[in-house]
C-alpha cells in the first residue's frame, strides 16, 4: 500500500466531531479572531470578513473557485481586508472532517494553497473519486510531510481547534455554508458584489 493511500487511510479513521443545532443568525454575532486562526490579508485591515466553509461543500467549492480569486484581488491584496477561513465539515464526515484536519495540518503559510487545492478537487471525490487522489495536490502543497500531516490530523489539539470553529459557528447562529461575516456581521449575499458592498458598509462604519 502506498504511503499517501495508507495516510486516507488514517485520516479517514477520525470520527466525526458534532455541532448541536441553532437557531438562524441567533446572536448574529462572531467569535473575535484570534492566534489561532488561519488568515490572509493584513492583520490591520479595517474590515475582517470571516468565512464558516466546508470541503465537502459543492456551493464552497463553486465560491473559492469562482469569487474567491478576484476578491482576493480586489479586496485582499489591496489591503482593504483581512479574510479568515473557518472550518465548519458537513456531510459525509468521513470526508469532510478529515480534509479540514489536512489544511489545520498544514504550514500555516500553505494553509490556503491547501484549501485551494482542496476545493479544486472537491467535484471529483464527491462523485465517487478516490480519496487518496484528492488529498495528493493537497499534501503536495502542504509544507508537510504525509507522516507530518497524519501525526498531527490525529492529535487531539487539532481536533479541539476544529472543535472551535465549529462551536464559534453555532454560537454565531450559522445554519449552513458558506456562511460570512464582515466585521461580525452576517451577510447573506456572498456574491462579489454582496461582499465589496458589505465591505465598503463596514468601512464607513468605523
Amino acid at each position: 500500500m502506498s504511503v499517501l493511500r495508507r495516510s486516507a487511510l488514517l485520516f479517514a479513521l477520525l470520527a466525526p466531531l458534532t455541532a448541536a443545532s441553532a437557531p438562524a443568525w441567533a446572536q448574529q454575532t462572531v467569535a473575535p479572531v484570534t492566534a489561532t486562526d488561519r488568515t490572509l490579508g493584513r492583520a490591520d485591515a479595517p474590515v475582517t470578513v470571516i468565512e464558516y466553509a466546508s470541503f465537502t461543500c459543492h456551493h464552497c467549492g463553486d465560491w473559492h473557485q469562482t469569487v474567491f480569486p478576484a476578491f482576493k484581488q480586489r479586496l485582499v491584496d489591496t489591503g482593504q481586508v483581512r479574510f479568515v477561513f473557518r472550518n465548519l465539515p458537513t456531510a459525509p464526515p468521513q470526508l469532510s472532517m478529515p480534509a479540514a484536519a489536512m489544511v489545520r495540518c498544514a504550514a500555516p503559510e500553505k494553509f490556503f494553497d491547501v484549501a485551494g487545492a482542496l476545493m479544486r478537487g472537491q467535484s471529483a471525490v464527491l462523485r465517487g473519486g478516490d480519496q487518496a487522489d484528492w488529498y495528493a495536490p493537497a499534501v503536495a502543497v502542504s509544507g508537510r510531510t504525509v507522516e507530518q500531516l497524519t501525526e498531527c490530523a490525529n492529535d487531539p489539539a487539532t481536533r479541539a481547534a476544529i472543535q472551535r470553529d465549529i462551536d464559534s459557528a453555532v454560537a454565531a447562529g450559522v445554519t449552513g455554508t458558506p456562511s460570512f461575516f464582515v466585521n461580525g456581521r452576517p451577510v447573506e449575499d456572498r456574491s462579489l458584489a454582496g461582499l465589496e458592498a458589505a465591505v465598503r458598509a463596514a468601512a464607513a462604519a468605523r
